[in-house]
């Protein structure tokens, strides 16, 4: 049977803020051109595998801040959750454990 952790509930909280903010970040790159400086597009069929870019507008000043926002929350998030007072309580193998399923936590209880 597998242990089940009592985590606090700030860490849990730390933890849920940090899956949305890198789902967020994840979102917005994808919508952002490829470059964030202007670059003219390009072709290259030298490599193992042929690459294309279309030109990029660059990113705009305002989305260069978001994704710096969102860069500095998700650091500080992963600093809070992995320096949590909370592993300090728990030791050796189940430390490992317990760090995964809290990144699982947001889940639910496993059927």
């Amino acid at each position: 049977m597998a242990t089940t952790y009592d985590f606090p509930s700030d860490l849990l909280a730390g933890q849920e803020e940090l899956h949305q903010v890198r789902a967020e970040l994840s979102a917005l790159l994808k919508r952002l051109p490829w470059s964030v400086e202007p670059l003219d597009g390009f072709s290259d069929d030298n490599g193992w595998r042929k690459v294309e870019r279309p030109a990029s507008p660059g990113w705009s000043a305002d989305e260069q801040a978001e994704v710096e926002k969102l860069r500095q929350r998700e650091r500080e998030l992963a600093v809070f959750v992995s320096t949590h007072r909370y592993w300090s309580e728990v030791t050796g193998p189940d430390q490992v454990s317990a760090r995964s399923e809290l990144k699982h936590a947001h889940e639910g209880p496993h059927a």
